[in-house]
Formats: structure tokens, sequence, C-alpha cells
């Protein structure tokens, strides 16, 4: 490739992994489109529609992978400021997946007003009436979901709550009522493959219990959906489901990893860094990318082998054996060997990678992405292909 496609246009000169200033994002385009394959096959080998959550990657040019290009893909948001920019891209059905806070109405009616079908979600008798006035005084619909709590990790009612047909009730009386929709967030401390699939059928099972006990009201349900990126790669059965969802399987990361949910080299996002010094007497290598460009997440400690703030490749993806990211401060990274590994010359001026723990709180530290393609061979370091804007905002 002879010229490197940017947000601001295409530029002359070829640009390489070793030419911008340090720290940045990368995303290997590759690999992210082997993760969406693998995903898209399973939602149609069970018969359901994948809605991508985007805010792993908040990019247009990464959902667009999703679908061939054309904005027609449905899509989960966790933001109003990614339901706008999503909105602004032509996506036109997106399901706003956190409990809906009354004062950000006005902002769902705008989009409602501009074409989009903006799902809002909730939990409780209080949100329901406020979605149903404000319904009433727009003179338009809100669809809305009910959240169900499958596993006790965050939001949500139980299927069996007497809270859920009253929150119906009030939907379905103001023509707002969608259906009901499951996250099984404790599927991320599931550390087995028969955890992660018993995660998955609990997600299920509360959804639909939760969908024909309203049905069984009179409320009508046409969406169940559910879906974290474990037990998305895990479920075998999804009888009674509208749709499935996930996001950090776009790019995964060393959490997912380290469930086996995908392997170390499926891994697409990284953030490049570079050898500013050393600390001989403690073992130490210090780069100029700490927890601004990784984030604080340390997902991994909860894990059979914590990672610390990332594990290291040379600039090509190679992994350095036994060599972590162990700390970090604002802008300062450090590298250190695993007990009794032999840490590397590492010269100051040497380019390394940093595989991240969690890539949505990783992509969200940076602007956007230098994107590769690990497919292409090179004779220098990997050639920059384009540069994608992240959506930033809140």
């Amino acid at each position: 490739m002879n010229s490197t496609a940017s947000a601001t246009g295409p530029q002359t000169t070829t640009r390489t992994l070793a030419d911008p200033d340090t720290p940045f994002a990368v995303v290997d385009v590759h690999k992210t489109l082997r993760n969406i394959e693998r995903l898209q096959a399973r939602a149609d080998r069970l018969g359901v529609t994948l809605r991508p959550h985007v805010k792993t990657a908040k990019s247009l040019d990464v959902a667009a992978l999703l679908h061939d290009g054309t904005p027609h893909c449905p899509v989960t948001v966790s933001t109003l400021a990614e339901a706008e920019a999503f909105a602004d891209g032509g996506y036109t059905d997106i399901t706003y997946a956190v409990g809906i806070d009354p004062h950000k109405l006005p902002r769902v009616i705008a989009l409602l007003r501009r074409g989009v079908r903006l799902r809002v979600l909730l939990d409780s008798p209080e949100q329901a009436e406020s979605v149903a006035r404000a319904a009433q005084r727009a003179g338009l619909l809100i669809p809305a979901q009910i959240e169900i709590d499958c596993d006790g990790h965050r939001g949500g009612i139980e299927p069996d709550d007497p809270a859920l047909t009253e929150i119906g009730r009030i939907l379905h009386e103001a023509g707002c009522l969608d259906g009901v929709l499951a996250h099984a967030g404790e599927s991320y401390f599931a550390y087995t493959a028969e955890e992660q699939r018993l995660a998955a059928r609990r997600e299920r099972d509360a959804a639909v219990a939760a969908a024909e006990r309203l049905r069984a009201t009179g409320l009508p349900v046409t969406t169940v959906s559910v879906g974290s990126t474990p037990t998305a790669h895990a479920v075998e059965d999804l009888t009674g489901v509208s749709e499935l969802r996930a996001g950090n399987y776009v790019f995964f990361d060393l959490v997912m990893a380290g469930l086996a949910v995908c392997a170390i080299d499926d891994l697409a996002l990284s953030v490049v860094v570079t050898v500013i010094g050393h600390r001989p007497e403690h073992g130490w290598v210090i780069t100029d990318g700490g927890w601004m460009a990784m984030s604080r997440d340390r997902g991994t400690s909860v894990q059979a082998q914590d990672h610390g703030y990332g594990l290291v490749t040379d600039l090509d993806g190679n992994l350095l054996p036994d060599l972590v990211m162990t700390a970090a401060s604002q802008e300062h990274g450090t590298l250190t060997a695993r007990d009794g590994a032999t840490l590397p010359d590492l010269p100051v001026g040497t380019r390394l990678r940093i595989l991240p723990n969690h890539a949505c709180a990783t992509a969200a530290q940076h602007h956007g992405y230098h994107v590769i393609d690990s497919s292409r061979t090179a004779d220098t370091a990997p050639v920059i292909q384009a540069v994608w804007p992240r959506i930033t905002g809140w």
C-alpha cells in the first residue's frame, strides 16, 4: 500500500508503527474481522439476530466491519452520546442498554423524532412512569425494555418479582412495552467452559421466563434480548430468545483469553509504547505508556494468571516471553520479568506493543486507532493502513 488513509484525508507517504508519537492504540483489522465472523456465524447457527455492543470500539469504522459498510446493523450503546453519534452515521436501530435516567428522556425523544428506533432500559415502576409520561407529552412511543437480573451482578429485577408485571402494565398502557433484556455480567468470573455454559443457560432462562410471565398476563413481548461476550460464545440453545448482544468480542482482551473465550493471538487491540529508561537495580524497564494509555483496569488480577496491566509484544506482535507491564503511573509504564525469567535487552527507543486487560477500558483512553493488517507481510514495521477516529464525549 503506498498511501495511508486518515481522518484528515489521504497521505502520500507510507507510515508504519515506527512513525507516530507514542503511546497510541493499534487495531489489527485482520484479527477484528476474524473475531466478528466467528460470533456472527454462531448467531446465524442459533437462529438469532446479533446486536453488537459498540461501546468497546466506539467507532463507525469498526462498526462498518460488522455489516459490509452499510449501516443497517442493529447496535447496542452504553451512552446517549454513542447513540447520537451512531444515528449521525446512519444507524436507526439502537438499544441504549443502561437504565434510563428520566432527565435524559428529551435526548431520547429527539432521536426518535429523527426516525431512530431507540430502545431504553429500565427496572422500576418509577422509571416506567417517567417513560409513559414523557411519551404522552411528546405524542410518540418510547420503546422500553425491562432489565432482568439473571445473576445478581448489577441492575434488573428477577423474573418472579411482582414488580415485573406492574412495570409491564405501565409501559403497555402507554404503548411503550418492547420486551426484556438480560446481561450475564457474572460470566466474566466463569472460569471453565461448563461454568460459562451454565451462565448462558441462566441468562436465557431468566429472560425467557420473564417474557412468558408477561405474556401470561396478556402483555405483548416482542424482544427477548440476552448476551455478554462469554455467554455469547458458550450458549448452546437460544430457544425463546430473539437477539444476542456482545461487544468485547470485536477486539477481545486478556480477561477473555484468561477465560479461554479466545486465544491471545485473537487480541486485535494493542497500545504501542516506547522504552524511555531502565532501573536495573529493580529489574525495571520504563516506557512512556502508563495508565492514561492502558487504563487502570486490572481484570486479570482475579484470574489464575495475573498479567498486571498487560502483556508485552514486539512491534510485529510476537509475545516477549515472561515480560509483563506490572506497574503504571499516569504516563509511565513499568515492565518486569516474571519470577526467574531473564529481562530482555530493550534499549531506549525500542518500540513495543502492550496487550490490554480490558479492551473497552483501554480503547476509551485513545482518540482513535492506527489500523494494521497482520495478514500482510512487510520488511519493515507493520504498515499503518488507515487511522480511524473514535467517537468521544458523553
